[in-house]
């Protein structure tokens, strides 16, 4: 799995790679930040106010209010932001929940 701890940051191309993986790539953005500046392909818009809810939802409610598999606890996920505090706001949020 991936290590967020041992790799704070991805540059896009690393991006591009790990989502041919099987990662789960979160985009912790606003709504209105999304309808602006775009979606990233096959990523979930989850904003960070709502992350620790998302995370902690049971999953087939996850499923139904995102359209996707909640990550268990040991899926590599990526958080992204537009300038990367708040992804790393996130990534401190999932690990204190138990994500590795």
């Amino acid at each position: 799995g991936l290590c967020a701890a041992a790799e704070p940051s991805l540059s896009y191309q690393e991006l591009k790679d790990l989502k041919k993986a099987n990662v789960l790539h979160i985009d912790v953005r606003e709504r209105w930040e999304i309808d602006r500046f775009g979606k990233i392909p096959e990523s979930i818009n989850i904003p960070l106010g709502e992350l620790m809810e998302a995370l902690q939802m049971d999953p087939a409610e996850f499923k139904q209010q995102y359209n996707q598999k909640m990550p268990s606890k040991s899926d590599p996920v990526v958080f992204s932001c537009l300038a990367g505090t708040r992804s790393k706001q996130a990534l401190g949020f999932a690990m204190s929940l138990g994500f590795s």
